[in-house]
């Protein structure tokens, strides 16, 4: 997980995969979408290769290289636990829900009672 946090935290890098999101791409068109020399791009690349987030194949002369999205998976599962509520969260959540409710539905109620006062 270390080796994949590392890799992703340049920026260089976060665009290179959002833009093998999609496709897998060629080095050329990875290297032309950014303004620093080649070989810096083939730099990122390399740290994105050994992370294992992308997988290079040469194919003639050209080197593609595409998304390994599989290794994402220990990253988002240690994420998950500054995002995902805890029961007592979920529970407090809901008990919010329920009091709003409950008092949309007293207002509600209130004016009808109101109107029909009125009217009566």
């Amino acid at each position: 997980m270390d080796d994949v946090a590392a890799a992703i935290a340049d920026p260089v890098r976060r665009d290179i995969l959002v833009m093998l999101r999609e496709q897998r791409l060629p080095v050329t068109q990875i290297a032309d979408r950014f303004a620093i020399s080649r070989p810096a791009v083939s730099r990122h690349l390399r740290v994105l290769r050994e992370s294992g987030l992308v997988r290079d194949t040469l194919v003639g002369r050209q080197r593609f290289y595409e998304l390994n999205a599989s290794r994402f998976a220990d990253l988002i599962e240690w994420l998950d636990q500054f995002t995902q509520a805890t029961g007592w969260q979920q529970r407090l959540d809901a008990l919010e829900t329920e009091v709003y409710r409950s008092r949309r539905e007293r207002h509600h109620r209130g004016k009808t009672d109101q109107q029909q006062e009125k009217t009566a």
